[in-house]
């Protein structure tokens, strides 16, 4: 069993603080409305990711296969549109908020920060629904905070601030989305999520490279603008 440090400890309760306002319908970030079709949502944004090596994604699949028995109608994921999010810039929209030069201002603030920071964990422990969508999150060692905030800092200075709202500018964890919703989950498909969470058991996963890149909420339509490693 793995015993969370203070550190951990803290993204939990921030992760606690998120269900508990989704529950309570007091949701007020960032977060994408569903479509008709989310592969062909022309909606874009520009952010940064971690694209998971081949096991994590296969452990992913693998956990998904009950939830889409019950709930086929749902957008899950494939394969190839796995990834965990890093640090947005431009959130979801049509026409895009940002511009070509945008993201070449991010692409050079990105060049500058992320070589200069260190591979981090993940130990992922859960699933998580958010009001129109099913993640699995983790806690994370703390360079992934230093790479966000760093990355914050840098991007206002270049003048492509992030317009993402957050539960915290200080705090973050590791998010992982797996399905999207068109319509409401059922009892029965909450119920397996619950299961499926109590149940989860993952091997810390090392993250060691962050790309960035324009596509829509599903990682379709996208371009990779460049992959830098962390140390």
């Amino acid at each position: 069993m793995h015993i969370f440090s203070p550190y951990q400890e803290d993204q939990i309760e921030l992760i606690n603080q998120i269900e508990q306002q989704v529950s309570g319908s007091s949701f007020r970030l960032s977060t994408v409305s569903p479509v008709d079709d989310f592969e062909k949502d022309t909606r874009i944004c520009l952010t940064s990711v971690h694209i998971p090596h081949e096991q994590l994604i296969n452990k992913i699949e693998g956990f998904l296969e009950p939830l889409k028995k019950v709930s086929p109608n749902y957008f899950y994921y494939p394969a190839d549109s796995l990834h965990m999010s890093i640090k947005n810039v431009r959130v979801i929209n049509d026409p895009p908020h940002f511009i070509e030069e945008d993201i070449n201002k991010a692409k050079q603030v990105f060049g500058s920060v992320i070589p200069r920071h260190k591979k981090f964990n993940v130990y992922f422990y859960r699933l998580l629904l958010f009001p129109n969508n099913l993640a699995l999150v983790g806690t994370t060692d703390p360079e992934l905070d230093n790479i966000i905030i760093d990355l914050d800092k840098e991007l206002k200075k270049a003048g492509v601030p992030d317009d993402k709202i957050y539960i915290s500018s200080q705090r973050f964890f590791s998010n992982t989305t797996l399905a999207r919703f068109n319509s409401a989950p059922t009892r029965e498909f909450l119920k397996r999520v619950e299961e499926l969470s109590k149940s989860l058991s993952f091997e810390p996963y090392v993250v060691n490279s962050v790309t960035l890149l324009t596509c829509n909420a599903v990682f379709f339509d996208r371009n990779i603008v460049k992959t830098w490693e962390l140390e």
